[in-house]
């Protein structure tokens, strides 16, 4: 396996009421295609600003970034827009739906960015809704939809643009157990046809449908847990 991400010595800081805080302190990363893994630590642990940097929210103040095999921790703001478009799906807990808008349509948003055509983004969103057990589901809009359905909603949008990385923020942060078995379910799905998934979770349950499980603190990764016993 190839390295899809790769940290070298990253570091992150800020200044806040005169005193910097770090709030990423030299970390070194490899995650390789088609793995999943999850981020846990306490609050303030750093895995926020980890997320941000990895999905290209937020730049590093010193170190490598590489994604996919390109230098992204010195790019233009311009550039890192493009990547967020074509490279990285992003999951968040809140879902962050368009609320006037269908399933189809939320699915096929991503697409319209990237200048696919009318009827092969419609094909698109209506593959990846049925992939996530929606397909009698396309017409609907966000509040027609229960908790669980808006987020299978948001991972088929992640989905669109084919990209090399899947970020799930706390995917399941706002769902009952039941629904966040099902959710975490389906990104195993997904990360068995080849996506490579990084979560964001508190969440131990969550946390073991990963292949392994990054532990932060203090800005550090404290150590790295591979998990032989899979869902």
């Amino acid at each position: 396996m190839s390295a899809l991400i790769f940290f070298e010595n990253i570091r992150k800081s800020y200044r806040l009421g005169g005193v910097d805080i770090h709030a990423l302190d030299g970390v070194n990363l490899s995650i390789h295609q088609n793995e999943f893994v999850a981020l846990m630590g306490p609050s303030g642990s750093g895995k926020s600003t980890l997320m941000n940097i990895l999905g290209c929210l937020d730049s590093p103040t010193s170190g490598k970034y590489a994604l996919n095999g390109k230098d992204v921790g010195s790019m233009r703001d311009w550039q890192l827009s493009e990547i967020r478009n074509t490279e990285i799906g992003f999951v968040f807990q809140s879902f962050n739906l368009l609320p006037r808008m269908s399933s189809l349509d939320n699915v096929a948003l991503p697409l319209v960015y990237a200048g696919v055509s009318s009827k092969q983004r419609q094909n698109r969103a209506q593959e990846l809704l049925e992939l996530v057990g929606l397909g009698d589901r396309l017409k609907n809009k966000p509040n027609q939809l229960s908790g669980g359905q808006r987020q299978r909603v948001a991972i088929a949008r992640a989905l669109a643009n084919k990209p090399s990385l899947v970020l799930a923020d706390e995917p399941t942060g706002n769902l009952d157990s039941t629904t966040a078995q099902e959710i975490m379910e389906i990104l195993t799905k997904v990360n068995a046809q080849g996506n490579t998934i990084v979560v964001v979770t508190h969440e131990r349950e969550v946390a073991e449908y990963a292949q392994r499980i990054i532990h932060l603190k203090d800005g550090c990764i404290e150590h790295h847990e591979v998990l032989t016993k899979k869902h």
